[in-house]
């Protein structure tokens, strides 16, 4: 059975799949059925499970966890990221908040640690060195092995690295097709035009720069959740090409649009979320293809993206 390829996240800390299932949507199936999608995926060759504290309210991790019947031995198979931070209403990374998240999130999930922990969107009142002695006591307990940051600019990172004592490992950035703003700035430097704009901080270039894992989400979505951009009519341009490139490579229009991603050798990280367990299979057939430059950048265009 075909299964994707594994890459080196952050600077080579963990090796896991190329492709991550997000976990959100979890929350709206049953034990049972979460059970059938995380098989699949796991079936192929996806090791890499991304949570947050807010998703349906604790329940997704909930039912990771029982669908997935955790124990010590099935538990070393597979990382793990959480995410906390986002409150009702308001961002909150003080010390406090985020020991008591990570506390729940490990509850809820029935393991004694995360591979991962991400600080899910900035929180404008911020004190990095309240940061910096939580992560430190989730560090020294074993409760967490890693860290990494939720869509931060590289300026947010620095201040956060200045006092932190362990390294950020990842960012989690929205990103598509439909979704390019920290691509388009890097192709229209020193022009007057829309795309010019550095929106971002050169985020991307930043996180290559340190060794710092892009992991992409919402990879097939337009706008901020305005729906999936695959099979619709609003984009008739972009779907004639990636449907072109899915024919002529034998795979679904799914596995180009993450293909497309994962052809940037910034080794960028998708995150999935769909519970679909075919859908699953089909996705993860993007990494046994490649696109080449003309084939990036035809679907980069046919996006609505110019080229200078």
């Amino acid at each position: 059975m075909f299964k994707i390829k594994n890459i080196s996240i952050g600077s080579g800390e963990i090796t896991a799949s190329e492709i991550a299932l997000g976990c959100m949507r979890m929350a709206n199936l049953t034990v049972k059925e979460a059970a059938g999608v995380i098989d699949s995926a796991i079936e192929s060759g996806i090791n890499f499970f991304d949570h947050a504290d807010i998703y349906g309210g604790g329940k997704s991790e909930e039912i990771f966890s029982e669908a997935f019947g955790m124990t010590p031995s099935k538990r070393e198979k597979i990382f793990i990221q959480s995410k906390c931070g986002i409150r009702d209403g308001y961002y909150d990374f003080s010390k406090e908040h985020i020991l008591e998240a990570v506390d729940g999130s490990l509850r809820r999930l029935k393991t004694d640690y995360l591979d991962v922990l991400l600080l899910h969107r900035p929180d404008a009142l911020v004190e990095p060195e309240e940061v910096a002695e939580a992560f430190t006591v989730l560090h020294s307990s074993g409760k967490v092995r890693y860290f990494g940051v939720s869509n931060h600019n590289p300026m947010q990172m620095e201040l956060l690295g200045r006092y932190l004592n362990q390294k950020i490992l990842v960012n989690q950035l929205q990103l598509s097709v439909m979704h390019t703003g920290m691509i388009d700035a890097g192709l229209h430097v020193n022009m007057k035009t829309d795309s010019a704009a550095d929106r971002d901080g050169s985020v991307l270039d930043y996180c290559r720069l340190k060794g710092i894992t892009v992991q992409a989400w919402s990879p097939f979505q337009y706008g901020f959740f305005n729906g999936v951009f695959l099979d619709n009519d609003k984009f008739p341009e972009l779907n004639k090409r990636i449907n072109a490139a899915a024919a002529d490579k034998g795979v679904t229009n799914s596995a180009v649009a993450i293909a497309w991603l994962l052809r940037h050798p910034a080794k960028i990280q998708p995150v999935i979320g769909t519970m679909n367990k075919q859908r699953i299979k089909d996705i993860c057939r993007a990494s046994d293809i490649s696109l080449t430059r003309q084939e990036w950048y035809g679907i980069y265009r046919a996006a609505g993206n110019d080229i200078p």
